[in-house]
């Protein structure tokens, strides 16, 4: 029996060893043998081990975030409009609301997330680590970024390109009189390598200052360390709206990228990626169905099939997603549409100013367009 139980044993060692092809020997037994083969299995349990750990950041996100109860979500903290705290410690912005949303679909409550703030430098290893579920913080989806860094973007909430703010008094009107500018930029961001290769295709000079947090940069700029600053367009009417002196700066017309801004999850979780994108397509839905905040009640005894399949009243949608029936109307009701979303946080009657332009429904020239919720 012990024999057996031997040959079994080195069976099962050497299976694993050499990828699935079995010798077994039956006679007097090698201990040294024995004792490598063991080592192989342990070696082999801790790689499986690791691996079960790698899944488990990358997958089973909604039951980890039920689990907690809250969505911990990564975003600027510096960025007016977009991601930052007010006055009474309550965070606002275009960025803040998309967060909401998908607390909204997975809880029922828009309020039920835990915001990080996180510099353009650790915001992908927040990600990567577990340590936050969602990135809703400005940043531009990639080829790289797709593939290199094990993250996965969803739909579009914000369609930008770069751009320069300028002082007034320094009498610039184009991008292309800044030929030995000084400028203020934004480290390990697509912003450094677009400045740069802009500057190289027009034969200018530049000379980069480099300050790694949003708000110093800003300062920097402000108290002239710098010609310009270049952003996002939508960041330079942050950074120009808390501005001393507004009126005294300038965006320049030329936008030098395609920066399409959306938020991200951790490759591999094909169920939480579903639930982040089709929480954001919710608010632009809604917008195309003219549902708002406001009248999503009413809209519930609609007898058109598209908005009740939409709101949760057929049955369907809450299900392949595994939420609530009644996610999208909890997303509309609590945070509201995307035209909602963006003239509250940065549109032409906040300090930003800022015109739907590419971010309007497909339907008035814009980007935004969502698939059919069926």
């Amino acid at each position: 029996m012990k024999i057996f139980k031997l040959c079994v044993v080195v069976a099962v060692a050497l299976v694993f060893a050499t990828a699935g092809t079995v010798f077994i020997s039956c006679g007097k037994p090698d201990t040294a043998e024995i004792e490598k083969l063991k080592k192989e299995v342990t070696d082999l349990e801790e790689q499986l081990a690791e691996k079960e750990k790698k899944v488990a950041v990358s997958g089973g996100t909604l039951e980890a975030v039920k689990a907690k109860g809250i969505i911990q979500a990564g975003v600027n903290g510096d960025m007016l409009g977009f991601g930052k705290a007010d006055d009474k410690g309550v965070w606002r912005g275009l960025d803040v609301d998309t967060a909401r949303a998908i607390a909204a679909a997975v809880f029922g409550d828009a309020n039920k997330v835990k915001y990080t703030p996180l510099t353009a430098k650790t915001r992908f290893t927040a990600l990567q680590s577990g340590e936050i579920d969602v990135l809703t913080r400005n940043c531009t989806q990639t080829l790289g970024r797709d593939t290199a860094l094990g993250l996965d973007f969803v739909q579009v909430n914000y369609y930008d390109g770069q751009g320069f703010l300028v002082p007034r008094k320094l009498g610039v009107k184009s991008a292309r009189e800044l030929d030995g500018a000084t400028v203020c930029v934004l480290p390990g961001t697509t912003t450094e390598l677009n400045v740069a290769d802009y500057f190289r295709a027009n034969g200018m000079k530049m000379k980069p200052v480099v300050i790694e947090n949003t708000a110093e940069l800003a300062k920097a700029f402000f108290a002239g360390r710098c010609d310009c600053l270049t952003s996002d367009a939508s960041q330079l009417a942050g950074t120009r709206a808390v501005a001393p002196n507004p009126k005294a700066y300038i965006i320049l017309p030329e936008i030098i990228s395609k920066e399409p801004l959306a938020p991200a999850v951790r490759h591999g979780d094909n169920q939480w990626k579903d639930i982040v994108n089709y929480s954001v397509l919710a608010m632009i839905n809604a917008e195309e169905m003219g549902i708002t905040s406001k009248n999503v009640d009413k809209m519930l005894k609609s007898k058109d099939p598209k908005i009740k399949r939409f709101l949760g009243v057929s049955p369907g949608n809450g299900k392949a997603l595994g939420l609530d029936e009644k996610y999208a109307y909890n997303i509309i009701k609590q945070v509201g549409n995307y035209g909602e979303v963006f003239e509250r946080n940065v549109g032409v009657n906040t300090p930003l100013g800022i015109k739907r332009g590419l971010n309007a429904l497909w339907t008035n020239g814009g980007l935004m367009y969502s698939p059919p919720f069926k």
